[in-house]
């Protein structure tokens, strides 16, 4: 008997040694090769041109694939799934916004925001308005946007690289560190072409992954999403709730408005966020952007279509009880389901699925928050310190902006990584819904004015960014994502007083609102030499306003 019992401690070693080591070597290999794309395409970073609009060399189908790399966040395949495994048609809503947001960005914002020295959408907007007053504004609302994103993934990145390589939890600043000086690498050096190859090699990762597990989530239910669904809804201990939306914030008027609300962050935060927007800038000609679309939108569906089918198998397979008690927000379920699919394997940090899921995670938040910095340290050396010009006095050269930025990504980093190693145990959500809600509240106004409104004025700029910023931190601060749930920020404590868990529904209203009155109320004629500040050193060609131009 005894000599039977012997072989399985055995075995469990053994697979926890090759589950391990299966995580070690796809990291390093996805580093690696990462390294690699980025020392390519270092060559000629000195140019603005080349730094910030790389890009432009992926062509039509690359460009679109580092776009849907850009797009597929840790918040979209961690948030997402457990949104679906917790509140079913929910997060099944969720993963649809994310889709229609993407195509909101391809069909209406893409053409618009293509043209020769634009790199940000403060030079977007200094071109579009001949206004060079409205950098600093569009400065400091992408920074207020993308930092506390940044803050965020860089916090999973590390908890996701102890789990993956089952280290203590005194190892979580060392790994978040770590993830944080390979982004500034990637973001430093490889500029946007650097980070487009990044976002193309996490596209086809990913995508093999999630793909990989949502068939063997299918296998389990002979293929049939309908038996899937009906799994997912029993174990859910919800029943017919759990097919209705609202179960996430509640069937009442507060919990419907919250979903309306958090449905128009969603499309409208994520279709205007800077790292997105700044991809869009190096495209050129209709047809190429038709093409970029297809590239852009059809992995995103197919991958949000997988998320979909994970999460219901995870409530189907895990169920709800387990999910909330490793964390209430359900982030934890795309790893969870790992365990239920690979049984044998003696636990998740066996599994070799586990393993091959944790690694796509890390890449996918390693190459987001190396897009995100490099956006966030554009807006800083063109947007708060101004483009350089050739020739120009008291000006800096073209590859003095090019280290500056450099620079910028390097102070960026650093400040991101200390800010996550101080919210460790905190709840993210309180920062995702603030960074989403910033951008939904004052972007789409700008832009979409600045786009289709003839007598649109830098001064509607400033009064949206100005106004609705300090609006949406205050609904944040006292709305219940900060205080009085249990997965509030502070959870011990009960100060709020707005209702709304994401105050778009208010904010974005009052945005749109803020743009129109300050552009009207505040006619600002555009200086003589305003044109000349284009980013570029030339003077823009004439602003035609008619729609989709």
């Amino acid at each position: 008997m005894s000599s039977h019992m012997h072989p399985l401690p055995s075995l469990a070693a053994n697979a926890g040694f090759e589950g391990r080591s299966l995580a070690l070597v796809v990291f390093l290999a996805f580093v690696a090769i990462s390294l690699l794309l980025c020392g390519l395409a270092a060559a000629d970073q000195d140019d603005p041109e080349h730094f910030y609009a790389g890009g432009a060399s992926l062509g039509p189908v690359g460009g679109g694939l580092a776009v849907a790399g850009d797009y597929v966040s840790a918040a979209t395949l961690l948030s997402t799934t457990g949104s679906v495994a917790l509140a079913g048609t929910d997060g099944i809503l969720f993963a649809l916004a994310t889709v229609g947001s993407l195509v909101l960005v391809m069909t209406v914002l893409a053409r618009p925001l293509r043209g020769s020295g634009i790199y940000t959408l403060g030079d977007f907007l200094t071109e579009r308005l001949a206004d060079r007053s409205v950098r600093t504004a569009l400065g400091i609302a992408s920074l207020v946007v993308l930092f506390p994103l940044l803050v965020v993934q860089l916090s999973t990145a590390g908890k996701i690289m102890t789990s993956m390589f089952d280290l203590p939890d005194g190892a979580l600043t060392g790994c978040t560190v770590a993830s944080g000086l390979l982004m500034v690498c990637y973001s430093a050096f490889g500029g946007m072409r650097g980070t487009g190859y990044i976002q193309i090699l996490k596209t086809f990762v990913v995508l093999a992954v999630v793909l990989l597990v949502a068939g063997l989530v299918l296998d389990r239910f002979g293929w049939s999403p309908g038996s899937l669904f009906d799994a997912a809804r029993q174990s859910s201990g919800r029943g017919s709730s759990y097919a209705v939306p609202g179960l996430q914030f509640g069937h009442d008027l507060a919990g419907r408005l919250d979903l309306l609300g958090f449905l128009a962050t969603l499309v409208l935060g994520a279709a205007c966020m800077p790292h997105i927007t700044m991809r869009l800038h190096p495209m050129r000609g209709t047809r190429s952007g038709r093409r970029a679309t297809t590239w852009a939108v059809a992995p995103v569906a197919l991958l949000c279509l997988c998320v979909v089918v994970i999460g219901l198998g995870a409530a189907a397979l895990v169920g709800p009880k387990l999910i909330t008690a490793s964390d209430p927000g359900g982030n934890t379920s795309l790893l969870m389901v790992t365990t239920a699919l690979d049984p044998e394997a003696g636990g998740p940090r066996h599994s070799m699925l586990f393993a091959v899921v944790a690694c796509a995670v890390f890449a996918t938040t390693l190459s987001t928050v190396a897009g995100i910095t490099l956006a966030a340290a554009s807006s800083v050396a063109r947007d708060l310190a101004g483009p350089s010009r050739d020739g120009g006095r008291g000006r800096r050269s073209m590859a003095g902006e090019v280290r500056l930025a450099r620079w910028a990504v390097a102070v960026v980093g650093a400040l991101a990584v200390f800010v996550a190693t101080q919210t460790y145990g905190r709840n993210p959500q309180v920062l995702l819904s603030f960074s989403f809600a910033a951008a939904a509240s004052v972007l789409p106004p700008v832009l979409l004015y600045a786009i289709f409104r003839r007598h649109f004025t830098a001064a509607g700029v400033r009064w949206a960014v100005y106004g609705t910023l300090p609006l949406v931190a205050v609904l944040m601060a006292f709305s219940p994502a900060a205080s009085g749930t249990p997965i509030s920020l502070f959870p011990d404590r009960d100060f709020h007083w707005f209702p709304l868990q994401t105050p778009g529904l208010v904010t974005i209203p009052a945005g749109f609102l803020l743009a129109l009155i300050g552009s009207r109320h505040v006619p600002v004629p555009a200086p003589p030499d305003a044109g000349q500040d284009t980013g570029s050193g030339t003077a823009p060609a004439p602003v035609t306003w008619a729609a989709g131009r």
